[in-house]
């Protein structure tokens, strides 16, 4: 046992020398798991206990046990001061103002599409409309055949459509959304909804994009009339461009509405006299319109004998454009902060 109890207090005391001296980080941690570590020679001694005699074994343990606290604590207080050190020649290495301002974020800003689109559902919902939406890629029937365009009709034509396949097309108008919705809703009534969303179109220039936005509207419910229409889309106008601005009708064909309508709108810029934005006329359009046709209430599961309805539709790119006076519809897709921070 008195050779057991003079091993334990030489290790103790032989690192109690060795952390007197100038040890780098590595060096002490080196230390630490040569002494006390699971290999250590402090550790060591407890295999080495089962030659003692029992009775010396617990003593021998106690021993062991009380030598390697002592020297735990001993390399934490000393790990201790080490960081200390470290960390006040950090401070001083990396002296840091902490009151200087810091470096500006770059703030981002709503894209005028997104501003249009919020402000015309805020007007619509305020009118009782609801928010409805469709799938982007549609079926032949519901973005023609439900909609009065069955496959030989020439308006077809007028479409430049993107197809998928042969009964699969990338949708051309929100309005497949005005069918479905009046199928998930029939009987029920009145159906008052917009469907704002994405489209598709052959066309590229400086007024159109083969991806655009639009916005359909659709109320159907019994006795809805002409001049409904029009009141809707006169209180929209002037809240969207200003409480001067007035609309007209002109006859226009539709495939899906009837009798129908192009909606302009009076100049913003010259009030009706005549000028650039309006080609001389006072009047710019901006949206089309008219009455559901009976057949594509039918189309809906709605009798065209019981209940009436109208519908409109209108490009977002077109309303922005206008609203904000952009000349290059292109302009809205670039991206281009500088364009984007005016609004």
């Amino acid at each position: 046992m008195r050779v057991m109890r003079d091993r334990i207090h030489e290790i103790e005391q032989q690192v109690m020398r060795e952390l007197e001296k100038r040890l780098s980080p590595e060096e002490l941690q080196e230390l630490k798991v040569r002494t006390v570590g699971k290999k250590g020679t402090l550790t060591a001694l407890y295999k080495e206990m089962r030659d003692l005699r029992n009775e010396f074994k617990r003593e021998a343990g106690q021993l062991i046990n009380e030598v390697r606290e002592s020297l735990e604590k001993a390399f934490a207080d000393r790990e201790g001061e080490m960081a200390a050190v470290l960390m006040e020649r950090r401070l001083r290495e990396e002296t840091l103002d902490i009151s200087l301002p810091g470096l500006p974020v770059r703030r981002g800003y709503q894209h005028p599409l997104t501003l249009v689109i919020d402000e015309i559902e805020e007007i619509f919902l305020g009118l009782g409309f609801s928010v409805a939406e469709g799938p982007e890629i549609e079926t032949d029937h519901y973005n023609f055949e439900a909609l009065n365009l069955p496959k030989d009709h020439p308006a077809r034509d007028m479409q430049d459509s993107f197809f998928v396949s042969e009964e699969i097309v990338l949708r051309t108008q929100t309005s497949p959304v005005q069918v479905r919705t009046m199928q998930k809703m029939c009987p029920a009534l009145p159906v008052k909804i917009i469907a704002p969303g994405k489209v598709f179109r052959y066309d590229d220039d400086a007024t159109h994009s083969p991806m655009f936005h639009q916005v359909e509207g659709l109320f159907v419910d019994k006795g809805v009339r002409m001049s409904d229409l029009k009141g809707v889309l006169l209180l929209f106008v002037r809240q969207m461009f200003g409480e001067d601005r007035e609309i007209r009708l002109r006859p226009s064909f539709f495939p899906f509405t009837e009798p129908s309508a192009e909606v302009d709108v009076s100049c913003m810029i010259c009030g009706g006299k005549g000028c650039r934005l309006c080609k001389g006329s006072g009047w710019i359009e901006i949206l089309g319109a008219g009455m559901v046709h009976p057949r594509v209430l039918e189309m809906g599961g709605y009798d065209p004998a019981e209940v009436t309805g109208f519908a409109f539709g209108m490009g977002v790119e077109r309303v922005a454009m206008l609203k904000y006076g952009i000349e290059d519809i292109r302009l809205i897709y670039d991206n281009d902060v500088r364009f984007l921070r005016q609004f």
